[in-house]
């Protein structure tokens, strides 16, 4: 039997959960198989047969849920770029940097590496980009990482680590470096090579924007 297209295991626990939380889960099931397989096979491999199969719920589920399997991928990649952000950010307050400009430096790292993994690579550097479109997977990555580097920049600022300017033209300057380092790495036919290069890169783009060496 499947209740909401999900299938009971017997008893009577499905049937005393709310609708909202049965949608709940049904959500979530649709997502982890969806990321599961994405990041394996790719967004052109994986099948919504396969999909809902993996999940354990029906097709009518997923069309519930989803308009289609494009827009599974979309909640995918926008469940990925949330937590690359929590885990960087958790990171660094870890690592207490000794100041904010350290804090920047170790944030870049950090992104770079999170984007060197296999999940992150094929989901949001190689797929995403011609699945949704550039305009639409720019959106996303702006949507959580801007933030995060514009309120980088602004506390840099105050401690006086950076010079004062805009912080917004400049957190979408250097968002857009870091896309397009995290894009460098994924494609190289040595990415460890690539990564090592690229944080020395990253580190002069900051260096820059602290005015250091002026």
């Amino acid at each position: 039997m499947k209740v909401n297209g999900v299938a009971d295991g017997g008893g009577d626990a499905p049937q005393r959960r709310t609708q909202a939380e049965r949608t709940a889960a049904t959500r979530a099931r649709l997502l982890d198989a969806g990321r599961r397989l994405f990041a394996t096979n790719g967004f052109a491999a994986v099948s919504t047969q396969a999909i809902v199969e993996a999940a354990g719920v029906t097709r009518g589920a997923l069309y519930h849920q989803f308009e289609d399997k494009v827009e599974l991928f979309a909640a995918v990649y926008e469940e990925v770029e949330r937590d690359i952000v929590a885990t960087i950010v958790d990171r660094i307050v870890a690592a207490e940097p000794s100041d904010q400009l350290a804090a920047m430096r170790t944030g870049a790292r950090l992104f770079l590496q999170e984007c060197s993994s296999p999940e992150v690579r094929r989901i949001a550097l190689i797929d995403a980009p011609s699945v949704l479109g550039w305009e639409r997977w720019r959106e996303v990555g702006a949507r959580y990482g801007l933030g995060v580097i514009e309120a980088m920049l602004a506390a840099a600022m105050a401690e006086g680590a950076i010079p004062e300017q805009p912080p917004r033209p400049t957190a979408h300057v250097l968002l857009g470096a870091l896309d397009e380092a995290a894009l460098y790495v994924s494609r190289a036919d040595d990415p460890e090579a690539a990564l090592q290069q690229m944080y020395t890169v990253c580190d002069r783009l900051i260096s820059g924007i602290a005015g250091e060496g002026e």
